[in-house]
């Protein structure tokens, strides 16, 4: 069986000066979770290592870089999924926490529950002895100054997504050589969203979805319109009727743009080994690892390729 990792760090309108980093820190997060693999670890402490990776990178809106709801405060969401068991663990509208993917996981470990979600989450992260950080450690300067240029500006969601606002989801999706699959997302959500406003990113079945019986999808894009058509879990049903990885996708992502005007991406995995990173946003930083290849690419039909060593 063949191990691939794919990452995303998420499908808007990237601006030229953040497209470098964004392209190095998705390259760095895949070899991250690929190293996982190589080293005979399951596909989702793969996902699980390259989502705190991009979460620690300050270029994504997840964790560290995390875009601010209207009161200029980081409220963060995340998933996880073993498509061994379906086993899932999620959290919504946390605070303070470095690493909500991590959070998500133990949720899913060490509760009975799928999703726990603002003051109840920060209080199970508080009972397992989860380190909370200051606010300021996660808000970049950059961040703090887009809010406050934006702040008095009322906009609609969709119209907030089209322009060149930071819309950066992060994930990841994993197959390892026991031909596990497994999914993880994690974002900051939309700048100036309403406090306690959710989006797709911690939704089953919305911004990811894993399951060894037809594969692993991590999306990005606007939240809104991936919920209403419950975006990984529509490209699944896609690949359960035959359809390619890359099909599957594209058909899916079509379907939510003239369905709901809605723009997006997504990765996926199957139990094969087969993967796609396919987006209808302007650009995507995606970066995936196979058989030491690493496929990188940022722009419409970009797949650059790396070999690495061995």
């Amino acid at each position: 069986m063949t191990a691939v990792v794919v990452v995303h760090g998420g499908a808007w309108a990237i601006p030229d000066d953040l497209a470098k980093a964004s392209v190095d820190g998705v390259k760095a997060a895949a070899c991250v979770g690929f190293s996982v693999l190589k080293r005979g670890g399951s596909a989702l402490d793969a996902v699980e290592s390259a989502v705190k990776a991009l979460e620690d990178n300050t270029v994504f809106n997840a964790g560290h870089g995390a875009a601010l709801n209207m009161e200029g405060e980081a409220e963060l969401d995340a998933i996880i999924m073993d498509g061994r068991t379906l086993a899932s663990g999620a959290v919504s509208s946390v605070k303070n926490i470095a690493n909500p993917v991590s959070l998500a996981r133990a949720v899913m470990e060490k509760t009975d529950h799928i999703m726990l979600t603002g003051r109840g989450a920060n209080l199970f992260a508080e009972s397992i002895g989860v380190v909370t950080v200051p606010t300021d450690t996660l808000v970049t300067q950059y961040e703090r100054k887009e809010w406050e240029k934006h702040k008095g500006y009322v906009t609609g969601v969709m119209e907030d997504f089209n322009s060149q606002w930071a819309h950066d989801t992060v994930g990841a999706v994993a197959v390892d050589s026991a031909g596990n699959v497994a999914c993880a997302t994690s974002t900051g959500g939309i700048r100036n969203k309403m406090v306690g406003r959710v989006g797709d990113s911690p939704i089953i079945g919305c911004g990811g979805y894993a399951d060894n019986f037809s594969g692993a999808v991590s999306c990005t894009g606007h939240g809104e319109s991936i919920l209403k058509v419950t975006l990984a879990r529509l490209i699944l049903s896609h690949i359960e009727q035959g359809k390619s990885v890359e099909d599957a996708s594209q058909l899916s992502l079509r379907y939510m743009g003239e369905r709901v005007r809605g723009a997006g991406g997504a990765i996926v995995v199957s139990q094969s080994g087969r993967w796609a990173a396919t987006f209808s946003t302007e650009r995507m930083a995606w970066a995936a690892v196979e058989q030491d290849v690493l496929w990188y690419g940022l722009d419409p039909n970009e797949r650059m390729k790396e070999q690495l060593s061995q």
